[in-house]
């Protein structure tokens, strides 16, 4: 069976918030469709001289409540309709943490693994340079994602200011503190996802100290989500990678774990913890479980098997519609992608207004301002959760944000 597309999975949960929200249906089809998407080939030369050519794309979903705001993913799996379906849930994202942004995406279909650090540079520069019409403070703003980060944001800052001959450090996010970047930026996603997993189970009356955790993705969402919940006192008894996970029913030592995937380049092998697949990691007999990988990574079937008790997405779309309807009848509380891995865009927000205001923030502030915003939020999604009686969280979610985009249209009204 064919994955599901991950754009038809945005706009299916759009439809479901829909029902419980006044909208006309014309200004319902217009959230549930890109404004423009760029599709890109560039051609770079490779170290050894021969040329190769390299599918981008940059879509461009909604821009009522801001300039477009999205990360850029390098992975042979990118696609058009991925792309798309990521940048719809940048601008939910924004919207339900109440940031001034709308929601793009980007990406490049590539294995970095397979390129020198010279060939991605060169990549790097040819993907900013085609996308240089589009980028700017004030008109998207792009961000590291899947297999990108600091080093690659320089590069395309400098491109961008070099051809458009300014400093516009605004340009782009998740840079280098040197180069304009925000403390807490790094971890910012996996704090949220933190503060997510604490403040349900305060939700639901449970101590969080007493909980088992399952973490699948050990990037830097996931690690980091990873350590500052042992920090909490919960006890994380399995992580894994994309080449398989490690158990230990009485709890891993998260930033061990960590220095032996630097040192090695997956967690398989750390220390006498037992062996075990992605799919017996989310499976197993834990309370809380995170989704920290990639996109449809619980589908219908599998939600049948999962015995957490909580989920919390630090991934981008990790269950189908058809394994939430699954988990909702389970009575499995999901706290939804677009509120606890909005961490990244948050403080992503953050660095633009420091480089807007060429004024620093110290790291206390920064995840000071994200515990603020993340908590609020969660207690706007309960109160709309309960209020209108939802199904679930991620409904909620989608009602509190597809209420402020669609009143954040029809206050600026058509035109032309």
């Amino acid at each position: 069976m064919s994955e599901p597309n991950p754009f038809e999975s945005l706009q299916e949960q759009i439809d479901d918030a829909a029902a419980y929200l006044d909208i006309e249906t014309d200004v319902l089809e217009r959230l549930k469709h890109p404004e423009r998407v760029l599709e890109v080939n560039l051609s770079i030369e490779l170290d050894d001289g021969t040329l190769r050519r390299f599918e981008g794309f940059r879509s461009q979903f909604n821009g009522d409540r801001g300039p477009y705001k999205g990360g850029i993913r390098y992975h042979p799996n990118v696609s058009r309709d991925e792309v798309k379906a990521l940048s719809g849930w940048m601008a939910y994202k924004c919207a339900i943490v109440d940031v001034p942004f709308g929601g793009g995406k980007g990406g490049i279909v590539v294995d970095p693994d397979e390129l020198s650090d010279s060939e991605l540079e060169r990549l790097t520069r040819a993907y900013a340079t085609e996308l240089r019409p589009l980028v700017g403070p004030d008109r998207d703003i792009p961000a590291p994602d899947v297999n990108t980060g600091q080093r690659e944001m320089n590069w395309f800052k400098d491109t961008y200011e070099t051809l458009e001959r300014t400093t516009a450090p605004g340009v782009i996010t998740g840079k280098a503190i040197s180069s304009g970047g925000s403390e807490g930026r790094v971890e910012a996603t996996g704090r949220s996802t933190m503060i997510a997993a604490r403040e349900v189970f305060e939700y639901l009356g449970r101590d969080i100290t007493e909980a088992t955790v399952a973490i699948q993705g050990y990037g830097n969402a996931g690690s980091v989500g990873a350590r500052l919940i042992e920090d909490l006192g919960a006890t994380v008894v399995a992580v894994s990678d994309s080449s398989g996970g490690v158990y230990d029913a009485d709890g891993l030592d998260t930033r061990a774990v960590k220095a032996f995937k630097n040192e090695t380049g997956t967690v398989s092998g750390y220390g006498d913890a037992e062996e075990l697949t992605n799919e017996e990691l989310l499976t197993l007999d834990v309370d809380v479980l995170v989704p920290a990988a990639l996109e449809n990574a619980i589908d219908g079937d599998l939600a049948a098997d999962v015995r957490a008790d909580v989920i919390v997405e630090a991934a981008n779309g990790p269950l189908t519609p058809r394994a939430d309807d699954v988990l909702t009848d389970r009575d499995v509380h999901v706290v939804p992608d677009i509120l606890a891995n909005a961490g990244g865009v948050t403080v992503s927000y953050f660095e633009w207004v420091q480089n807007r205001q060429r004024f620093a923030w110290t790291e206390e502030r920064v995840n000071d301002e994200l515990e603020s915003v993340i908590t609020s939020a969660f207690d706007e999604l309960v109160d709309a959760y309960e209020s209108k009686d939802l199904p679930n969280i991620r409904t909620a979610a989608y009602v509190v944000a597809t209420r402020r985009i669609a009143d954040a249209y029809t206050e600026g009204g058509n035109w032309p």
